[in-house]
């Protein structure tokens, strides 16, 4: 069973180009925004793992705190993200499921209740790559976690991708699909004690 950070994380792409929305930098101010009023999403995901692999699946995010990875088959897993705690299952697996604080992954960052990427050193870099607004965020208290490098295209401000480099020199990379903003999301989809079956779609 691959570990945390090659199957997931913590939330997106070599094999997907952005569409060109809006020829200049984002402000951090307006990304911000953005990411807290996205309360709940749901989308397909394409993942490149650290080892080149690809896997797609579908997407649930409830802002703040949770997340869900559904992958499609021939993979078996389900990584849910809930009550503070990352919790992966293998259906094909006999080994027990594996956890891991939410907070010690640099996904949390944009899971946060409030996010503010004005806050000291948090940002570590901020540019426009010709085609969208890059953006590397750390938690600042705890900078040995790991980053995470989110795309962002505009206007209107759109998540395309996000890439985790955790503290162990591993990448993982989310390519997003559209996106379908607003709507409910169970909280049972998100309860990390119980994975339960595939969600509806």
């Amino acid at each position: 069973m691959r570990t945390l950070t090659s199957l997931v994380l913590a939330v997106g792409l070599a094999a997907v180009t952005p569409v060109v929305a809006a020829a200049q930098k984002l402000p951090l101010t307006d990304i911000s925004a953005y990411l807290n009023k996205l309360q709940t999403a749901k989308g397909e995901f394409t993942q490149i793992n650290d080892d080149g692999s690809i896997s797609t699946g579908t997407i649930y995010i409830k802002r703040p705190g949770k997340v869900r990875f559904e992958y499609n088959p021939p993979e078996s897993a389900l990584v849910i993200a809930g009550s503070n705690t990352v919790v992966i299952y293998d259906k094909k697996s006999n080994q027990p499921a594996e956890s891991y604080p939410l907070a010690r992954t640099p996904l949390s960052i944009i899971l946060a209740r409030n996010v503010d990427l004005g806050a000291a050193n948090m940002v570590t870099g901020h540019k426009f790559d010709g085609t969208a607004t890059v953006v590397t965020a750390q938690d600042p208290a705890n900078p040995q976690y790991g980053n995470i490098q989110l795309k962002f295209t505009g206007t209107p401000v759109e998540l395309r991708q996000w890439v985790i480099n955790d503290g162990n020199g591993s990448q993982t990379t989310v390519v997003l699909g559209d996106l379908q903003k607003g709507g409910n999301l169970s909280n049972s989809l998100f309860d990390v004690g119980s994975p339960g079956s595939t969600a509806n779609r």
